[in-house]
């Protein structure tokens, strides 16, 4: 069989525009699940993440997440 003989009707060409949201995940160890809860920032600071636009709740907690393990690698 060669490349041309290959249906790909049912799996469409993903375009570039989908590899650019992509998220590069090292060692490809499990997200843990996300949790709800009640949060108090300062109201510019909110303001400034969501001007950031989509994607700005993620873009906190993937600050909240480095920051976390930098302080449990200094400890250990």
């Amino acid at each position: 069989m060669t490349d041309a003989d290959i249906d790909f009707s049912d799996n469409p060409e993903v375009p570039p525009e989908m590899f650019a949201r992509g998220i590069l995940r090292r060692n490809f160890q499990p997200i843990p699940p996300k949790k709800q809860l009640t949060l108090r920032i300062d109201s510019d600071v909110v303001e400034w993440y969501r001007k950031q636009g989509r994607g700005y709740q993620t873009k906190i907690n993937a600050l909240l997440r480095a920051y976390m393990k930098e302080h449990q690698r200094n400890s250990a």
